[in-house]
């Protein structure tokens, strides 16, 4: 297990716990109440810990290094009906965006997200999670496809945004995201979006427009990340943290503006520490989503669904 720097009193009593267990096994001593004492004092100290978090904090389990990604929710869903789907018809394959078919509970879906990587070869492999132009008209395509033949969409978001090259803006990075948008906004079919991870700017508006839109607990969704808001209005990252608490881009940032329409609750101390009650979680979420909108007609849906990007914004003072 890797831990983040607000988690070290964590590892200092799971360590202390381990060296507990170990005289037990090893000597005669009755250590039986002091390692009670330190679970004791471990459970209260993550307590503390995980219900307390701040922006910035919660960013960091967002990028946990063991956080489950787009593939592992897709894997544990569709448990071995996904079918991968490739290619814009344009380009290439993206490999940093990944879609297919697949069976949620019965149900076929269309799955779109984007997939970071697990270790450096993999990470070049997928690009980080930043998807060019035509990954975002690969998830298009395969939108458009679900549409055709009546297949509810859902769209899996994580990424730290859509890849800045130069030869992304020469292949129309912003056209494809803004079509993107314009096309999910009148698409007819369900589609429902889960923030898994990251969702930064546009590049997780590109496959972000839902009827339904959840955020996993210990996730962000904003239009710039902290450290480039930092950069920009203080020419330093060190300024992140306050930048994560200003954007007030958590999920109960987002709940709260009506941004979003629920929070998946996550296992205590984030989804990587109990991925099996994270994914039952979003697979319940999903079907919920869909049992909410299958019986809508389908100019019920798109009208739902504009009226719902329309009012976003509106306040009184």
């Amino acid at each position: 297990m890797e831990y983040l720097d607000f988690e070290l009193p964590i590892k200092e009593l799971e360590d202390q716990l381990d060296k507990c267990t170990i005289i037990g096994q090893e000597s005669d001593v009755d250590v039986s109440n002091t390692c009670k004492q330190i679970e004791k004092k471990l459970e209260e100290t993550k307590k503390t810990i995980y219900k307390n978090l701040t922006a910035w904090q919660r960013v960091q389990l967002s990028r946990h290094p063991s956080r489950p990604y787009t593939m592992d929710h897709i894997n544990a869903l569709a448990e071995g009906t996904f079918l991968e789907l490739f290619g814009d018809r344009g380009f290439k394959d993206d490999k940093a965006m990944v879609g297919g078919l697949a069976k949620i509970g019965g149900q076929s879906f269309m799955i779109v997200g984007q997939q970071k990587g697990y270790n450096t070869k993999t990470r070049q492999y997928r690009n980080f999670g930043m998807a060019n132009p035509e990954g975002y008209r690969k998830a298009l395509r395969l939108m458009k496809m679900a549409e055709k033949f009546g297949i509810p969409v859902v769209t899996l978001v994580d990424t730290p945004g859509a890849y800045p090259g130069l030869e992304a803006e020469e292949r129309g990075q912003g056209e494809a995201i803004a079509r993107n948008i314009f096309e999910m906004v009148r698409l007819k079919t369900p589609i429902i979006t889960v923030i898994v991870g990251e969702g930064a700017s546009g590049g997780a508006l590109g496959i972000g427009v839902g009827d339904k839109v959840y955020m996993l607990e210990n996730t962000w969704y904003s239009v710039i990340s902290p450290e480039s808001c930092s950069s920009i209005l203080w020419r330093s990252w060190e300024y992140k943290e306050q930048a994560a608490e200003a954007l007030k881009l958590t999920s109960y940032d987002m709940k709260k503006q009506n941004l979003i329409d629920d929070i998946i609750p996550e296992p205590l101390g984030g989804a990587h520490y109990d991925r099996a009650t994270t994914f039952e979680s979003v697979k319940e979420y999903i079907l919920k989503g869909y049992n909410e909108l299958k019986d809508l007609s389908t100019e019920e849906l798109v009208a739902q669904r504009m009226d719902k990007y329309s009012k976003m914004g509106e306040f009184k003072e």
